[in-house]
């Protein structure tokens, strides 16, 4: 019987290029990608790996415990990668009940089928959940988020996330459940929901529409390449210590203006632009509430006890990331006027 991993979330971002690799890489795994298909979830991020005989995609939500747990006996996991969360601080903002149902309710509904079906018997177990640096608060000019920083969230989303950070490791400490947490940087890359500042500015740029910088765009954040997270977590999910945090990162600080100005000289560059054309579409808008100076994360645990580094610079990861929205317009298309949506049902309805 092959080892069974089932990846929650796995139709977003993040979660379909854990799946890629994860499906990619270990033929004699099962791969379950369980995701809701909610506003940010879509499988034409994976029509690569959807034909393959070890993959298999159910649509269920983790607010749902029952579903959930009826889906746990089925398919017996032996392990849980945990991608599936609402992310993004301005819906939170606006809809805080949405991100405590998925995030905090929806946790505890996955680690509660896992302990279900383990039945206390934990070897070769794994449940892996996925967090974010935003759970730490905020940083000054200087210093850096380790495993050991103490959490201070300051948006709703943060605030659910860090609530779902101490469910998993109540697990862990109540009933012996082995888990493994990592709290990574903002990640960027093909396939991200235009919502999010860098495909938003792609999008943009390529429609000649304003591109929105809060307040006076000095945000500082760490920037992880998708496909590099992805790979960590596979580190983390094989070799990670029971029990440990790890942190995720890029080793990329930018502040938020900078990085604008940069893609827009790579995007002038690329479409055969006079330079500065991008750059006059820059617009400040009123700041958000709450809004956290500066994240920065210290990886240097998971690259000394697993050898984790990132493979390309910001520079060339961004090159990369723009590469991909210029080849796959169709896609970015489809995402941004809600057609993506039909897919689902042309292929699994």
């Amino acid at each position: 019987m092959p080892k069974t991993i089932l990846i929650t979330g796995g139709a977003g971002f993040i979660g379909s290029h854990v799946v890629r690799e994860f499906v990619t890489k270990y033929a004699d795994y099962r791969i379950i990608n369980l995701d809701a298909l909610t506003y940010a979830g879509n499988l034409e991020n994976l029509k690569d790996v959807e034909d393959k005989s070890n993959y298999i995609f159910v649509k269920a939500d983790i607010t749902d415990a029952a579903h959930i747990l009826e889906v746990f006996k089925k398919y017996q996991p032996d392990g849980v990668i945990h991608l599936a969360a609402e992310s993004h601080v301005d819906r939170s903002i606006a809809d805080p009940s949405a991100f405590v149902m998925t995030n905090v309710i929806g946790t505890v509904n996955l680690l509660n089928a896992a302990r279900e079906i383990w039945k206390d018997n934990f070897e070769g177990k794994r449940f892996h959940h996925v967090s974010t640096d935003e759970v730490f608060g905020a940083l000054g000019s200087t210093g850096l988020f380790t495993e050991e920083t103490s959490y201070d969230p300051h948006s709703p989303y943060s605030a659910s996330k860090a609530s779902s950070d101490h469910f998993v490791r109540a697990y862990h400490d109540t009933y012996g459940l082995p888990i493994v947490v990592t709290n990574c940087s903002n990640n960027y890359g093909p396939n991200h929901f235009p919502e999010k500042l860098i495909p938003l500015c792609i999008h943009n740029i390529l429609n000649n529409k304003p591109l929105p910088i809060y307040g006076d765009g000095k945000y500082t954040r760490d920037w992880l390449f998708v496909i590099d997270h992805a790979k960590a977590i596979d580190l983390v999910y094989h070799k990670g210590k029971n029990g440990d945090s790890y942190n995720v990162g890029g080793f990329n600080e930018w502040q938020n203006i900078d990085l604008v100005k940069e893609l827009c000289q790579q995007m002038d560059e690329k479409l055969g632009r006079a330079k500065g054309t991008s750059e006059s579409l820059i617009t400040y808008v009123k700041d958000r509430p709450g809004h956290d100076l500066r994240y920065a994360i210290d990886a240097t645990k998971i690259n000394k006890e697993l050898g984790y580094m990132p493979s390309v610079t910001f520079q060339q990861g961004l090159s990369l990331t723009i590469d991909w929205f210029l080849s796959n317009q169709e896609w970015l298309q489809n995402v941004t006027s809600g057609d993506y949506q039909n897919y689902y049902k042309k292929q699994y309805n």
